[in-house]
């Protein structure tokens, strides 16, 4: 037995971190997370463009539970339900995404409006006089607010307000919105797959500037055939924003769709993009347009959203399954009045690195289920986690992982649980 408080070793004095390899494998862990964590944090459940018109829905899988957001017809807000008819569990929202009118649960046929009443019940007359539609309408999670069209939700009522528990992560959101003078959008499409190892080995990888330029030396060396100058290399830096929340806020080689052109884009692209930081910095002035249009920024939001403000913008969930199995999704945001050949290149950028079929997201799927494996063999106990705490912490430093792993170990701290 080990208590939960000694899976994760932290030495300040002693410049160490090490987390115990039964984080990763142990399944009374895994049911601790979905209890202590996923069922008291905020999560990310979609952007508000996702529902732009009354009856817009889209349906996902938000902390292992079936959950579904949709614009009400009558009410206009955005509402998120659990996907679950209250007459008899079966599942109401059947299909990905869509628009509705209503929902109909195909098992007996009860009906529910887009703002969650229950509006239609075959037969109702066979009911007593204690039946009441009004007490029947759709579940909601116990909080739902959103940070500039980002929504989020939690199953804790008594959770902090959702400003507060961002942070210093509202700061990189605001980088990413402040960038477009229009509302910013989901693109139609929907990136899924699932990697066969522990989430929180995604958490690492996400935030981690250590494993770059070796695992994606590939994409490196494409970069350099197509003219792109990699002399001046990876730097910047990595810190924790509160509450678990960190992130690597850096300067690479690569361009950015916003306003950073580099040989790869083309002389053609070179205008466009220079007018369009010229407007950055009449809207922000030099030094946060520099950083709006320079900087890269890989955002954790704890405990599993991840937006890439790289080559493009990427938002992207991971969701447990079980021990060694999470499912990812990701998107790409975008402005939504973008050019069409600007739209092309952020999506092109998007495509060829964080992909699916990237150059980027097959290398890091093989790293973690290679670690994962690695785990199961057996014979070493810790993981270490100590680069940087020598030093103010730098992009290829671990201080982004340590700020994960203290806010895990406050959560999973109250149980001992067996690690197998």
């Amino acid at each position: 037995m080990y208590p939960s408080a000694e899976l994760v070793h932290d030495d300040p004095e002693g410049e160490t971190f090490r987390v115990h390899r039964g984080t990763m494998t142990s399944t009374a862990v895994f049911e601790a997370e979905l209890r202590e964590i996923f069922d008291k944090t905020w999560l990310y459940m979609g952007h508000e463009s996702e529902v732009s018109k009354p009856g817009d829905y889209v349906r996902r899988r938000v902390g292992n539970r079936s959950m579904f957001m949709i614009r009400g017809a009558k009410s206009g807000k955005i509402n998120v339900f659990h996907n679950t008819c209250t007459h008899r569990g079966a599942t109401i929202c059947r299909q990905e995404a869509g628009n509705a009118k209503v929902f109909q649960c195909f098992y007996h046929a009860w009906s529910f409006s887009t703002d969650g009443d229950l509006v239609g019940v075959p037969g109702d007359d066979a009911y007593g006089k204690n039946f009441r539609k009004e007490d029947l309408g759709l579940r909601s999670p116990a909080r739902l607010e959103s940070y500039r069209g980002f929504i989020f939700i939690s199953f804790d009522p008594d959770i902090e307000d959702l400003e507060t528990y961002l942070a210093g992560a509202k700061e990189y959101l605001d980088l990413v919105v402040d960038a477009s003078e229009s509302p910013l959008e989901i693109v139609k499409g929907t990136h899924e797959y699932e990697v066969g190892a522990n989430w929180k080995l995604l958490v690492e990888n996400s935030i981690d500037g250590y494993h770059a330029a070796a695992t994606h030396d590939t994409y490196m060396k494409f970069l350099a055939n197509m003219g792109t100058d990699l002399g001046s290399g990876i730097d910047g830096m990595g810190r924790s924003l509160g509450n678990g929340h960190s992130v690597m806020e850096y300067v690479a080689p690569w361009g950015r769709p916003i306003a950073k052109w580099e040989q790869l884009y083309g002389e053609d692209a070179r205008p466009g993009m220079e007018a369009m930081r010229a407007k950055l910095v009449e809207r922000h002035g030099e030094e946060r347009a520099t950083r709006i249009a320079d900087n890269n920024s890989n955002l954790f939001i704890y405990p599993n959203l991840i937006i890439n403000d790289i080559m493009a913008v990427t938002v992207r969930t991971f969701m447990p399954r079980s021990p060694g199995l999470m499912e990812v999704t990701a998107w790409q945001l975008a402005p939504q009045d973008e050019e069409p050949e600007v739209r092309t290149r952020r999506l092109d950028s998007f495509l060829t690195f964080l992909g699916p079929g990237g150059f980027a997201t097959p290398d890091d799927i093989e790293a973690l289920e290679s670690c994962h494996d690695g785990f199961l063999s057996g014979g070493v106990e810790w993981n270490d986690i100590s680069r940087g705490m020598n030093r103010d912490p730098r992009s290829q430093d671990e201080e982004q992982m340590r700020a994960f792993w203290r806010r895990w170990s406050e959560q999973i701290s109250p149980d001992r649980m067996l690690i197998r």
